[in-house]
């Protein structure tokens, strides 16, 4: 049987580190430890999707592979020399902090280069044909940042460097970004803003993170003006919020555009049960966006689709969501039920407020 899935995966992302944290503050002063590592950009939601993944069957259904790393050529097609070489020499010297709230320990670089790797890779794997979607499940993330400084828990550009490489080695004229992520893709907005062979579009919760950034007015500049789409949403958007934006924003969007190749930034921390955001979304919420972006795939880009992890920091809800996304791409759907569900969508948005959405959403669209 011919599997249309890829899966890229390495524990050994699972092996970078934060460092001692309380949340999003280091240990120190009145901060007293938590068990683990307390940071909230922890390696068990990741594993968890991938466990889930493998308990359902669902593994036995992809082509699972792991890749090697992106080489300092790749990563300074986006990233300054500077900014690597320092980066590298924390890394090896112990750690540190690669930007705003982005800590890292010893051997972070290495992982960095890896979790990039998986995205790279995954990326090649569609447009060699090999496959017909894939699935990048790396760590630590990359869509906040930006060529000279790691921000937000990110350390490498992954989609970015991942795009860049396509582009260099097969010749990929028109890229679409689409980022679902809860959190502003700010990074990979800044990256391709001013350039009209990468459209960027963001959906996320309205001035969350990092803070006042992605408003519907940055909309590109120069050669890029019109190629940056944000579709800020109100906190406690729900479920029928997000296939609105997609359907009344999004999908002509992209159909406008008619890319080559689209790549999704699949955060999954827009789910009712995270603890950095205020949305109502579910593991429904990502089937049913991973179903139409697999669709726009099969219309606009030969089905070249490409969905790469970022965030996601409910440890017990977050694999349910992932397993939903990866079902949806594969076309198969495992026995589990998501014992969340009945709680998720029993309280999402009232009337009033899906209505006053949608008029917010009717205006961006005109």
């Amino acid at each position: 049987m011919i599997k249309k899935t890829a899966l890229y995966f390495d524990e050994r992302c699972l092996w970078h580190t934060t460092g001692e944290h309380v949340f999003i503050m280091p240990v120190g002063g009145w901060l007293q430890p938590l068990a683990g590592n307390g940071h909230p950009e922890s390696p068990e939601s990741k594993r968890r999707i991938k466990a889930l993944i493998d308990v359902s069957g669902l593994t036995a259904q992809l082509n699972v592979h792991s890749a090697e790393p992106v080489t300092v050529d790749d990563i300074l097609r986006v990233h300054t020399k500077a900014y690597i070489e320092e980066l590298k020499d924390k890394s090896d010297s112990g750690g540190g902090y690669a930007g705003f709230d982005a800590p890292f320990g010893k051997g972070s670089y290495e992982i960095a280069c890896l979790s990039a790797g998986l995205a790279k890779s995954a990326v090649d794997q569609v447009l060699t044909g090999r496959s017909q979607n894939a699935f990048s499940l790396g760590r630590p993330p990359g869509h906040h940042c930006l060529s000279d400084q790691g921000m937000g828990f990110c350390l490498l550009a992954n989609i970015a460097i991942a795009v860049e490489a396509a582009k260099a080695n097969h010749g990929v004229e028109k890229v679409a970004v689409v980022d679902w992520d809860v959190h502003h893709g700010n990074g990979t907005q800044s990256l391709f803003y001013n350039r009209a062979d990468v459209l960027t579009i963001s959906l996320h919760q309205e001035n969350c993170f990092p803070a006042d950034s992605g408003s519907v007015n940055e909309r590109g500049a120069g050669a890029g003006e019109g190629y940056n789409l944000n579709i800020p949403l109100l906190p406690g958007s729900g479920h029928d919020a997000y296939l609105y934006a997609f359907d009344r924003l999004v999908l002509p969007t992209l159909q406008a555009y008619k890319p080559d190749l689209i790549v999704v930034a699949s955060g999954l921390d827009a789910n009712k049960f995270d603890p950095l955001s205020r949305m109502q979304l579910h593991s429904d919420s990502y089937r049913e966006l991973t179903h139409r972006i697999l669709s726009a795939s099969d219309d606009l880009c030969n089905r070249r689709l490409v969905v790469i992890h970022e965030g996601g920091y409910s440890e017990s809800y977050v694999p349910f969501c992932g397993l939903a996304v990866v079902e949806a791409l594969s076309g198969y759907r495992t026995e589990v039920t998501d014992p969340f569900l009945k709680a998720a969508t029993a309280s999402q948005p009232n009337k009033r407020f899906a209505e006053f959405q949608r008029q917010l959403l009717d205006e961006m669209a005109r």
